[in-house]
């Protein structure tokens, strides 16, 4: 597919390969064992396994889309568009209630009340009791401190990439010794759909 046909059909063309030299990041491996992993910023000195220095990995021709920040909060934190603006108000015009939140957002008071409880749960948001001039409290909604919700995301993220990565390391081993007993068959189309159901 072309790069124009590509943006017909919305799907975007431009892809990212893993370059040491200029990532934010870093990928490390053992040399001894399959050990791989993932460190954010410069690593000095390097990371190490077996009580040896792990090496930078320099040999990746893979390429990969590359995320928008919607796209992770939606898979590793579950957290939809509705979730998204529900976060951000509070965080630019908090601390609000459910109630308030719905009137500026205009969402249903159930989603908001539904997303909130999930941003609090998360660490991005968090919910104290507020005492009314008229009496009684209401559960309001506030922004934590920034370096908290950078740790609590970058954990979360981190959580989920572990999950992913060793889905796929499952999915890698059960394909090999799928090969293994059965070295004249092919791997069937329907290898990854199968393993994912069981």
């Amino acid at each position: 597919m072309s790069e124009k046909e590509a943006d017909q059909h919305g799907e975007s063309s431009a892809e990212v390969e893993y370059d040491p030299a200029s990532s934010r990041y870093d990928l490390f491996e053992c040399p001894d064992c399959d050990n791989v992993v993932l460190a954010l910023g410069r690593d000095d000195p390097p990371m190490s396994c077996h009580d040896e220095p792990m090496e930078r990995v320099t040999d990746i021709e893979m390429q990969v889309k590359p995320p928008d920040v919607k796209q992770v909060l939606l898979q590793a934190f579950g957290l939809p568009k509705a979730g998204l603006d529900i976060c951000l108000c509070v965080i630019s015009e908090g601390p609000l209630s459910a109630s308030e939140v719905a009137d500026s957002l205009g969402y249903d008071r159930s989603t908001i009340t539904r997303y909130l409880n999930k941003l609090v749960e998360l660490g991005l948001l968090q919910r104290s009791e507020l005492n009314l001039e008229e009496g009684g409290v209401v559960n309001v909604y506030h922004s934590v401190d920034l370096e908290r919700m950078r740790r609590e995301t970058l954990i979360g993220f981190y959580v989920w990439a572990g999950e992913a990565a060793a889905l796929i390391e499952d999915a890698n081993l059960t394909k090999r010794d799928y090969l293994e007993e059965n070295p004249d068959r092919e791997l069937p189309d329907v290898f990854w759909e199968s393993f994912s159901e069981e």
